[in-house]
């Protein structure tokens, strides 16, 4: 539960979601249907995710085969950006933005550090393991076929796509994983179809998870401290056992419960964050490496409105702030300033607000 006046604002999401939601036993909060904290200060859905590769072709492939993705920009990283990050005057950086068919937005931003010695976020993780963002989420209208395309390309997945049915909707989903513990959590809605953005192989990315050591503590940082409204709210499963798409022992799925809240800045499809504790396993933390320039998913990149008033509202709140500065020129954005923070499991969310935007 998310506070007490938790009410049900199922009435503003989409139809096919109201039966899903009430079947899995999810909570919801009135901040939902009243707009978001985070809404006030013009933070809107996140543009990107950006994630730290050694190499391109490897990571990028997957999206553009099998996607159709389009490399919309690539060139260096301009040193005020590597400022930012506090990384020596000897390191360099190249990037790559790409993004799905039709979109603009929910894009990757692959970057390619050099000068110094790196080490993956999440090194040999299991799911239950914290710290480092577990896995951007897109959708697909063919988990399988894009299953078995990136296991031709050697990717490999949690599990093989798990079929399930919550209330009238028929859903696919599976984790593929990629190059240094990079994770793309792909679903399917099989029926009724998903209409709200284009969708195909590989969709823009909707949504980013986060494996944390406390659901409450996570879910309380993104709605107090950032403001942000929360979807869903639910510690609940099934009394059946049932094949897991995060490697739980089929015969413990029922006692071993995801704990997962959602939330997002501004109500819609896009723009989310995720956090789940996997209540009965301890992992391993990993996040002191959750920092560039380390391999994997490094952050996601919300535009603010009012960057400064927002700035003020996350002091107010003492969420940490590794990172800040103003007027960096990011390609393909423009010149921005830019404020970082850091969750309870070490997971960096980035805020910018354009000053001047790229040509």
């Amino acid at each position: 539960m998310s506070g007490s006046n938790s009410t049900d604002v199922r009435s503003i999401l989409p139809g096919w979601t109201r039966p899903l939601l009430a079947a899995a036993g999810l909570f919801f909060s009135a901040q939902a249907a009243a707009g978001t904290p985070a809404e006030e200060f013009g933070v809107a859905p996140w543009t990107e995710a950006v994630v730290s590769v050694a190499e391109f072709e490897p990571a990028t492939r997957l999206f553009r085969e099998a996607g159709g993705w389009r490399l919309t920009l690539s060139g260096d990283i301009a040193r005020r950006e590597l400022d930012y990050w506090k990384l020596p005057a000897a390191v360099s950086a190249r990037f790559e933005r790409w993004c799905a068919p039709l979109a603009e937005t929910g894009c990757i931003r692959f970057v390619r550090f050099a000068g110094l010695a790196q080490e993956p976020i999440r090194p040999g993780a299991r799911a239950w393991d914290t710290g480092g963002i577990y896995s951007v989420m897109v959708r697909s209208d063919d988990v399988e076929a894009l299953y078995r395309h990136a296991l031709s390309i050697g990717w490999w997945a949690e599990s093989p796509p798990i079929s399930f049915r919550f209330g009238q909707s028929d859903l696919k989903n599976v984790v593929l994983q990629g190059p240094h513990g990079i994770n793309l959590a792909v679903y399917e809605r099989v029926s009724p179809a998903f209409a709200t953005f284009p969708v195909g192989r590989i969709s823009q990315g909707f949504n980013s998870m986060r494996m944390v050591k406390s659901r409450p503590a996570a879910r309380d940082f993104y709605r107090d401290a950032l403001g942000f409204g929360v979807l869903f709210d639910s510690d609940r499963e099934p009394p059946e056992p049932a094949f897991s798409n995060f490697g739980i022992p089929y015969n413990l799925t029922p006692q071993i419960a995801r704990a997962a809240a959602a939330l997002y800045p501004v109500a819609g499809e896009t723009g989310r964050v995720e956090v789940m504790q996997i209540q009965g396993f301890t992992g391993r933390d990993h996040s002191a490496k959750a920092v560039p320039p380390n391999l994997g998913v490094l952050s996601v990149r919300y535009p603010v409105r009012d960057l400064a008033a927002y700035r003020s509202r996350l002091l107010a709140k003492n969420a940490p702030i590794p990172y800040e500065t103003d007027r960096v020129p990011v390609a393909g954005i423009g010149t921005v300033d830019l404020v970082a923070v850091r969750d309870p499991d070490g997971n960096l969310t980035e805020f910018y607000s354009v000053q001047d935007r790229a040509q």
